[in-house]
């Protein structure tokens, strides 16, 4: 597995942007294209990467360049996938852009290398490798608080739980960005037209300049959390890594809560944990 190169699981027909540009183009291409990252190029050269997540922490901020994260990592096409995956798990990142004499050619994304797992037959239990903790949502709980509650914990995906602590469902960031709207209102600035060094000028006869201008937001509709969310796939213990990413990769998602026989909520499976068993399986194979 380890001489997999990243030019035969890498994306080659990539999904970009560029700059100048606005959060508006950012949202169309990541709905249109079904992704929740894409590069960010600028005269041809890559300048960063702009996520799903990265529009969400920053609602108010419109432009391209600002939103972004500057200088990515960024992976050969004739890199092996063992060495992808283990850039990606040790940065908590989830694609890498492939360049090649300065060109971008390609991206791998975490689901790329998902998908080279399950097509091995890694029989490790996910038990070691899956999250113990986990950030529930209630299914009642207003979709701005939900969103907030995430962006707090740091998460892109929450079990969601009803009355009864029974798992109801799941809700992903890109189940917020798809119940999100963009809201446009007249916010008012109060701007004084001297300054206070200006020792002529009385404080009572100051002149006031009301700046008004436009913002732009993106807002969560309020809406319970139980109408943006989607049904849980689950896994428990015992299932094995191969298993768990062939899962992932028929039902096209990145979460699994890990539920215990009683359907107790143990914890949740990321795509990325399972990074960890392909790069401890590589190295136990001694190549």
């Amino acid at each position: 597995m380890n001489k997999i190169p990243v030019r035969e699981v890498m994306v080659s027909d990539v999904a970009f942007v560029s700059i100048p540009g606005s959060r508006d183009m950012v949202l169309k291409t990541l709905k249109e294209r079904h992704v929740s990252g894409v590069p960010v190029v600028k005269g041809g050269e890559l300048v960063g990467m702009v996520t799903r997540t990265d529009l969400l922490r920053n609602p108010e901020e419109d432009q391209t360049a600002l939103l972004m994260t500057r200088d990515p990592l960024v992976v050969h096409p004739d890199d092996s996938v063992v060495e992808a995956a283990r850039l990606l798990a040790e940065n908590d990142i989830r694609r890498l852009p492939a360049v090649e004499d300065g060109a971008l050619v390609g991206i791998v994304s975490v689901a790329d290398i998902i998908r080279v797992i399950a097509d091995l037959d890694i029989k490790r239990p996910i038990e070691r490798y899956f999250e113990k903790t986990a950030v529930a949502l209630w299914d009642e709980m207003p979709l701005p608080v939900a969103g907030a509650v995430m962006e707090y914990a740091y998460v892109q995906a929450s079990p969601v739980i009803d009355s009864d602590l029974k798992l109801v469902g799941i809700v992903s960031d890109r189940d917020l960005i798809n119940a999100s709207v963009i809201e446009d209102s007249v916010e008012m600035s109060d701007m004084s037209s001297a300054s206070d060094e200006d020792e002529w000028t009385w404080e009572s006869t100051r002149d006031t300049l009301n700046f008004y201008y436009g913002v732009s937001r993106i807002a969560l509709r309020k809406i319970p959390v139980k109408q943006a969310m989607v049904p849980a796939v689950t896994a428990i213990k015992s299932s094995e890594v191969s298993e768990c990413a062939r899962v992932m990769r028929r039902e096209k998602i990145d979460q699994l809560p890990v539920v215990t026989a009683h359907q107790k909520l143990a914890g949740m499976l990321k795509d990325s944990d399972l990074l960890w068993a392909l790069i401890e399986d590589s190295l136990e194979a001694g190549v």
